[in-house]
């Protein structure tokens, strides 16, 4: 059973005793030895397969090369073997913390993994990076391993369940800091003590605005989550060296929630596992077929098969204008009620273009595709049919796609819209779409055979035939992995790719 905690406000004089803040509550459920149940365990195979293949689809994209050379600038610290970092040689290490920072802007990079979207929103296979990295440093074992990245996700989703960052412009890592540490936690076996103090750390050191998602958005979009599993790792060393945190990092009357949410008066109801209760909560994430931001998914579904049906709307001769009807979140975050002209900009970064709907519809609906490579590069952007058509769309909030977005039953949660388009004759075309294709309930929902294929179609360019399978064979016998197979839970990279990458990093500091 899940049980709810009624979070507020606490005024200091209220003395609010640890063992009733969130922080406390997470770090319980952190600590609890209950066993992964076998369909969790096949869902995170799914899942580092998944991070694996988008990691390798952007291993000499710059922002990796940059965070994989600032990784390799540190040696491997004391306390243990240190961790991989994916495209380098399994023997070629550095430290957990610089590994998490380095994989983790790698899984982000593409915009191209799992999500779980409700009150707030999330990527919580992030959580995998940092989880994985103190593993292979620290000698554990796959099942110490799945245990790990259970909590990791239970942890980040039930906050996102409950906990709107957004609406006050606070990037969605904030909830990612917490899930990683107590993750970690779980991973080493710590005391509920310890991860307590960790999470308030991981809480406290990673809240940040969302501008790294507004504007003309920067490589600081990759690095913001693989920033929070960093701090999640330093967060847990300061923790089991008795040093301790903010608190109540939530509660407090200078916290989080009263002057970052919804202030002193605020309160928000948190679902956590029960003791002994299994967490299951990555069953309910889902990932993506496109490499694009997750609302987007369903209407790239929708394009292609628009397009594909009837051709004629590919030309924007034909086209007065496309209106999508869509949820809030899509309406403002990556449709045109951003109020953003760098997502109608044809010189536009890759990181802007994957958050306008405008875009990537148009694009989708010429195409009748999408690629995570061709479909951004500046050519495609800048072609003018494709800008003609882009700029005869936008988006507009409806309340009931809106409702939906936010609902609680999985039958009627959607992620997509209403799409009408004006032709130039006067006729329209009007269709719809729910969720994605790829969704639990979409057309064609992903099974393994389908990440292994997504695998394969990333990893062919990058890694030798041989080391797709092996990885692929290691990878699916997760939970018996010896530590040392652990240590080699891994992607190397095709003998000189690295060095031949077509943007190399300038020098740093270090």
């Amino acid at each position: 059973m899940t049980v709810t905690h009624h979070v507020r406000v606490h005024r200091s004089d209220e003395n609010l005793a640890r063992e009733d803040q969130l922080a406390w509550k997470i770090a319980e459920v952190a600590a609890d030895q209950v066993e992964v149940e076998q369909d969790v365990v096949d869902m995170i195979i799914n899942r580092i397969i998944d991070n694996a293949s988008v990691a390798a689809a952007s291993l000499t994209r710059a922002p990796i090369n940059a965070a994989r050379a600032q990784a390799f600038s540190h040696p491997v610290s004391t306390g243990g073997v240190g961790a991989n970092l994916f495209g380098a040689a399994l023997e070629h290490r550095t430290s957990p913390e610089w590994a998490a920072w380095a994989n983790g802007v790698a899984v982000r990079e593409l915009d191209y993994h799992d999500t779980f979207l409700a009150a707030e929103y999330s990527h919580p296979g992030d959580n995998i990076p940092p989880i994985l990295a103190v593993a292979q440093h620290t000698g554990k074992d796959g099942r110490a391993l799945v245990r790990g990245i259970a909590t990791g996700y239970e942890i980040q989703m039930d906050l996102v369940r409950a906990i709107c960052l957004h609406k006050h412009k606070i990037d969605h890592v904030a909830h990612l800091g917490p899930s990683a540490a107590a993750g970690i936690g779980t991973l080493l076996g710590l005391d509920v003590e310890t991860i307590y103090q960790a999470v308030g750390q991981g809480l406290h050191t990673t809240t940040a605005t969302r501008q790294s998602r507004k504007g003309e958005i920067s490589t600081w979009k990759a690095h913001a989550p693989a920033f929070a599993g960093k701090m999640a790792v330093e967060a847990v060393d300061r923790a089991m060296r008795g040093q301790t945190s903010p608190a109540p990092i939530y509660e407090g009357e200078d916290g989080v929630i009263a002057w970052m949410l919804d202030g002193k008066d605020a309160s928000y109801d948190v679902p956590l596992p029960a003791a002994g209760e299994p967490k299951r909560a990555i069953l309910d994430s889902y990932t993506k077929e496109h490499s694009a931001e997750y609302q987007a998914q369903a209407l790239i579904d929708l394009a292609r098969k628009l397009g594909i049906e009837n051709p004629a709307l590919r030309d924007p001769a034909n086209i007065d204008q496309i209106v999508i009807h869509t949820s809030h979140h899509t309406h403002n975050v990556i449709g045109s009620g951003a109020n953003d002209p760098q997502k109608y900009d044809p010189t536009a970064s890759r990181e802007t273009l994957d958050h306008s709907v405008p875009y990537i519809f148009a694009v989708a609906l010429q195409d009748g595709g999408w690629h995570h490579v061709d479909s951004y590069a500046p050519e495609r952007a800048g072609r003018a049919d494709t800008v003609a058509l882009w700029h005869k769309i936008t988006t507009a909030e409806d309340a009931e796609w809106t409702r939906r977005y936010h609902s609680e039953d999985p039958a009627e949660k959607a992620f997509g819209g209403r799409v009408e388009i004006r032709l130039a004759d006067g006729s329209t075309v009007v269709d719809e779409i729910a969720v994605a294709d790829a969704h639990p309930l979409g057309a064609r929902p992903f099974a393994r055979e389908n990440y292994i294929a997504k695998f394969r179609l990333l990893a062919e360019p990058v890694l030798e035939p041989a080391e797709i399978e092996r990885f692929l064979v290691l990878v699916q016998r997760l939970p018996e992995l010896t530590a040392a197979e652990v240590g080699e839970l891994s992607i190397v990279a095709k003998p000189g790719l690295l060095e031949a990458a077509p943007a190399p990093a300038p020098a740093g500091l270090f």
